[in-house]
Parts: C-alpha cells; structure tokens; sequence
C-alpha cells in the first residue's frame, strides 16, 4: 500500500517542529491522531521515523533519507495542483464560438464589444466549422455556442434564441441571365442549377435549396459544396446559383459574383445556439448579449 500525500505532510511537520504537540498545532489536528498516522507511515515502510521520549523528538537515519523526498513530492503535489487550478480558471475564461461562414450584420463587432462589457478577461474564439456538421461544431463539443441557421438535424435538442430574420437572397456569377435584374422572383429560378448542402444538413440543405417552395418540382443541383470558399469557387467557375440571406450578401459580393433579392420565399433565420446542460454563467452573458427574442430552451 503506498503512503498517503497527508501522511507525508504529517511526517515534514514533525521533522520540521521536533515537537509532535506543535505540529499537532501547526496541522490543526489533535496530538493523538497525529502519533497515529506516524505509526502507520513507519509501519507501512517497516522503519523508525523518530526516536522520542517525554522530552525529545529526533529523526532517525531512516527519516533524514525520507524527509528531503517527502519534500520534494509535496511540492510537486502543490505545483500540480496550481497548474491544474491555472488551467481550469483559463478555461473558464475562454469561450469559443462556431460558425459555418462569417456572420456579417455586425454582429460579430456587436458581441464582441457588449460581450467584453460583461466579461472584459473573457478570451472569445471564433471556429469555422463546414457545413457537413449543421450545429457549426455543438454536436461534437468543438464549441460553447454556435450561429447556426434554421432549421437543422437536433434542433429541438439544443437551446436556441434567433437573433435575426432575413429575406433570401441569390449569389450568381456577373455573366449569368440574373446580372441584369435587380430582382428575381423565385419561380423564375425553378430549373436553374442549384449549389446544395451537403445531405448531412438535412432540413437546412432543403432551406437553402426552396424545396418547400417549389411546388413539388424537385430542384436541380449540380455541386455540392462544404464551406464557403467552395461556394465562391463553384460561382465563379460554372452558371451555379445559390440562395443566401440577405445579411450575407456582402460577403458573397466580390469581383465575378453578383448578388439580389429574391421574392416569393419565407425569410431566413439566423439563431445562436448551445447545449441545455450548459448552466454556465458565461454562456447566458455571450447570449444575452445578442438577444433579440426569447429563447426556446427544450425542457
């Protein structure tokens, strides 16, 4: 059986006072309870720590061998201990955010600044996370928080409060038949060659797609794309179109791709999201910071 940490603290005591009755003092412990662990840490090493009589308490050759290294392995403990309690306090100080593709709006400036009014030593962390995974990393724990775009697969089993509703839009390249409209309704876009989601995203590659606004007619996809600079090289490398909210248009308005409205659809709603076992304060800060409508928390 190997000695306890607290034996050996005991055992340092003693060598350090001479004195069971004043390192009983210095350890809060009672003097009897203190002899009794001794005689179990000699016992367990089959040696004599201390020679004692009424007057006297002096270490014996055995405990000169062992106090240097009882020292150096309670030191150890407390180092580890610091380390571990360091890590822990800078964990609780980092929050780390997923997103699929840059949020635009200004909400990103706007979180940070009244984020950091209410955790000034908060480190926050963004995380692009591809669209293979709709959560934007909550479901695999790489994330505290995530936008994410409704509707998606697990919805239901996470906490969510939107914080914007937007039309659609439609990206193209600036040769397509759309580069001379300022805007389109959306049965004129029915046969057109759609960039899709991956099948992983489920409701929302159906969203991004207008499945539910086509009247039944299945819509035509030609490419597959994961994240957004597989989107932007799609658009500008064949007459693929996609939708995107309106919030976003400025990030897919580049050289060679054009953005517009696009009417006759329901809008799209960005949301923040976390997991319903996270109680943490920090997490309620991050999300009141952008609160614009009450969350829907599962019960």
């Amino acid at each position: 059986m190997d000695a306890h940490l607290r034996d050996l603290r005991y055992f340092v005591t003693v060598a350090e006072e001479l004195s069971f009755t004043r390192a009983a003092e210095r350890l809060f412990i009672a003097q009897p309870t203190l002899s009794k662990q001794i005689r179990q840490l000699e016992d367990l090493m089959r040696v004599r720590l201390f020679d004692r009589d009424r007057r006297t308490v002096r270490l014996t050759a055995a405990g000169e061998a062992l106090l240097p290294a009882a020292r150096e392995l309670l030191l150890q403990w407390d180092e580890a201990q610091r380390a571990v309690g360091d890590a822990a306090a800078a964990e609780a100080s980092r929050l780390t955010v997923g997103m699929s593709t840059s949020v635009g709006r200004g909400l990103l400036g706007t979180l940070r600044e009244r984020f950091t009014a209410r955790r000034p030593g908060c480190d926050l962390r963004l995380r692009q996370v591809n669209w293979t995974d709709p959560t934007a990393g909550l479901a695999e724990g790489e994330v505290d928080v995530a936008f994410v775009w409704l509707p998606f697969p697990g919805q239901d089993d996470l906490n969510i409060r939107v914080v914007a509703r937007e039309p659609r839009w439609v990206a193209f390249r600036n040769d397509h038949w759309l580069a001379e409209r300022d805007e389109v309704d959306f049965a004129e876009l029915l046969d057109e060659n759609f960039l899709a989601l991956p099948e992983s995203a489920g409701p929302l590659r159906d969203h991004w797609l207008a499945t539910d606004e086509r009247g039944g007619r299945p819509p035509v996809t030609c490419t597959t794309v994961t994240n957004a600079e597989e989107t932007f090289a799609a658009l500008e490398s064949g007459d693929a179109i996609v939708l995107l909210a309106a919030g976003n248009a400025e990030i897919y308005r580049r050289p060679g791709i054009m953005t517009i409205p696009v009417t006759g659809l329901s809008p799209s709603v960005l949301a923040l999201a976390w997991r319903p076992g996270d109680h943490r304060s920090i997490i309620r800060d991050l999300v009141e910071a952008l609160s614009s409508e009450p969350s829907s928390e599962p019960s």
